[in-house]
């Protein structure tokens, strides 16, 4: 089947897959929503999958402060904290991980959504 999927570093995909991060921090809005794929960078593998069901933002501070544990982040003092100028929550759920994470091969230049067949 193919589906887009999202490039994550390990760490806050790890926090993705065991629940315990909701909002994926992106400078961008988004606009696909259902099923995607989840790419660990730099790994050359797909390791799960998630539904995309919300992109929420631009976030001011207060947001981002009261939402922090749904990023897997600590609170920011200042909106010199973020690390976008302007920053958007990519909600997911239903994140589950593959008991055996499947090769793929990366195509260059792509850093953020990768086609995939799964």
């Amino acid at each position: 089947m193919k589906m887009d999927a999202l490039i994550i570093l390990k760490e806050p995909l790890d926090k993705i897959l065991s629940g315990k991060k909701t909002w994926e921090i992106r400078g961008k809005r988004c606009h696909k929503r259902g099923k995607i794929a989840l790419i660990e960078s730099k790994s050359g593998t797909i390791v799960g999958t998630a539904e995309l069901v919300d992109c929420v933002g631009p976030l001011t501070v207060a947001e981002f402060n009261k939402n922090a544990k749904k990023a897997g982040a600590s609170p920011l003092k200042s909106k010199s904290d973020f690390y976008y100028e302007a920053t958007y929550a990519w909600v997911l759920k239903n994140a589950k991980r593959f008991k055996k994470p499947i090769k793929y091969k990366h195509k260059r230049g792509v850093v953020i959504w990768h086609p995939v067949d799964i």
